[in-house]
């Protein structure tokens, strides 16, 4: 059996084509690894490049992709809705079949150490992490890219990885192993970014919402929409229907609707039965019973 790794590596471009054009070449033409997806949201000024393998091809596509980021994008001069720190802001690795934790860990490590010889400050995080404190993403990026002038004057913000120096053209990276995490956005029928804000807030655990549910709200300028921007760390525990349903009760009450949802990269098979259960009332569905899932081999 082949040891299969995904790798879900987000960059701060999504506006400049020719700049996203480079960046996938430079990914695409990486042997041995299958391109599953290349999601750019210009209000974000983000791309999320996702792509599966055997963990080297994996390692050496996440490589190629941050050396081409490195060398294109500057941070400096890079606006956008959604948190970032980094031309390179995250990269996280997942076990998917036939490899521990202990081995992606190893990869993510490497890319950790190709980076910072790069000359670009590195954070681990989740499994990966160093230090309990930073375990957790939202914690890493708090104040975001226009923070870390300041943070590389404190010893608590030393990179694990790299200089210990504010690096103004490339920011710094964050990079880990995880769980198969599921980002999940709802677009509300407003563009009162209040409004989104309170539903984020009531949505998420740390304001007393869904415990496994991080959440913001952002501004869509070219739709005029609001955009309930989530990640589902644990979709066996908090899955999407339960979101989605907490998301339009919410929006109900504030008398804005929902115009419409997006899931942002591959999600796992088995995320999906929870919401054909749910939607369609389908008390013991399982993802055995869909054909394609058994030519997985």
């Amino acid at each position: 059996m082949k040891k299969i790794m995904l790798c879900e590596l987000n960059v701060s471009e999504g506006r400049d084509s020719g700049k996203i054009k480079q960046l996938t070449g430079a990914l695409s033409a990486t042997p041995g690894i299958t391109v599953i997806e290349v999601n750019s949201d210009s209000d974000h000024n983000r791309s999320v490049y996702s792509w599966i393998g055997e963990p080297e091809s994996v390692l050496d596509g996440a490589m190629n992709l941050s050396k081409k980021a490195v060398d294109l994008i500057d941070m400096s001069q890079h606006h956008g809705s959604h948190p970032r720190m980094g031309a390179v802001d995250v990269a996280p690795f997942i076990p998917i079949r036939g490899i521990s934790v202990e081995e992606a860990l190893e990869t993510a490590r490497k890319f950790g150490r190709f980076l910072g010889a790069l000359g670009v400050p590195v954070y681990y995080y989740e499994d990966a992490a160093m230090r309990p404190e930073r375990q957790n993403l939202v914690d890493i990026r708090k104040g975001q890219y226009e923070a870390l002038s300041d943070k590389m004057k404190d010893e608590a913000w030393r990179p694990d990885e790299g200089p210990f120096a504010f690096v103004p053209k490339s920011g710094a990276t964050v990079t880990g192993v995880r769980f198969p995490l599921i980002a999940f956005n709802v677009n509300l029928r407003t563009a009162d970014l209040a409004v989104g804000k309170e539903i984020a807030r009531m949505v998420r655990h740390s304001g007393g919402g869904l415990r496994y549910c991080r959440a913001i709200a952002l501004r869509l300028e070219d739709k005029n929409m609001i955009q309930v921007s989530m990640n589902l760390t644990n979709y066996e525990k908090t899955p999407i229907p339960l979101v989605f349903d907490l998301v339009k009760s919410l929006a109900d009450n504030f008398g804005v609707g929902i115009a419409e949802s997006e899931l942002v990269g591959p999600i796992p098979l088995a995320a999906l039965e929870g919401v054909v259960r749910h939607c369609l009332r389908v008390r013991a569905f399982t993802v055995d019973q869909i054909v394609e899932s058994h030519l997985l081999g």
